[in-house]
């Protein structure tokens, strides 16, 4: 259910609005412990989706770091090297 929740920070190029928005989605549906509102809960799911990804881009617009900017490829990379030596 938490598959697009990922480190945000301090990539070049920086995180777009759609992977803030695919992030924001998750955690709704892990807080909110469903995929898919009611209709009767669908404006407030929806409400929440759109404050989640409006704090984060606040939250990265703050962040700093001294840390060099990651590559997302090469992150990629070592997700897949982990995920192939965990499951392998």
């Amino acid at each position: 259910m938490c598959r697009n929740i990922r480190t945000l920070h301090n990539f070049e190029p920086p995180a777009t609005e759609e992977e803030i928005q695919a992030a924001a989605l998750q955690f709704v549906r892990k807080i909110s412990g469903s995929r898919t509102p009611s209709k009767a809960n669908q404006i407030a799911f929806e409400k929440a989706v759109v404050d989640v990804a409006a704090v984060v881009e606040t939250l990265l617009g703050e962040l700093t770091t001294t840390a060099p900017p990651k590559n997302r490829e090469v992150e990629a990379a070592k997700a897949k090297a982990r995920s192939a030596k965990r499951f392998s």
